[in-house]
């Protein structure tokens, strides 16, 4: 998987260091984390990288469109390496475990607006909200 890593840098136009490698792994492996969890993540391979070295990484991948930022409502800003497939997430509302939901499969209703105002539509954000199936289990065992 880091060659694929390099490759994505690289083809973004970003250097490929070792910082930028690892917060990509951690978020590969790791999505819908927060910034802290990526830190904690990193400094397992990289212990000596700053909290500044990663807020940075983290804002270049996102705004070489490497790394998507969600933040739902009253939750800290996650960040997530799925990008670029208009996807969604249903977030938990007892812990605030997300996960990934596909759009609507063939055509994609959410990108078409009732009103559009002339802004040509790239992307929607769809957030669904509920209780995962842990906190469910938890609260019927109760």
């Amino acid at each position: 998987m880091p060659s694929d890593f390099v490759t994505q840098l690289r083809a973004a136009s970003l250097r490929v260091t070792r910082p930028r490698l690892a917060v990509l792994a951690a978020l590969h492996d790791h999505p819908h984390v927060d910034t802290e969890a990526v830190i904690a993540l990193v400094r397992a391979d990289l212990p000596t990288v700053s909290h500044q070295a990663v807020y940075d990484v983290l804002r270049a991948l996102v705004d070489a469109g490497l790394v998507r930022r969600i933040q739902p409502a009253r939750a800290t800003a996650r960040y997530e390496a799925r990008v670029g497939d208009n996807h969604h997430h249903v977030v938990c509302r007892s812990c605030g475990a997300i996960a990934d939901v596909d759009c609507a499969v063939g055509h994609a209703p959410c990108l078409t607006a009732s009103d559009d105002h002339g802004y040509v539509i790239e992307e929607a954000e769809v957030v669904y909200w509920g209780t995962c199936p842990d906190c469910a289990t938890e609260r019927t065992s109760q």
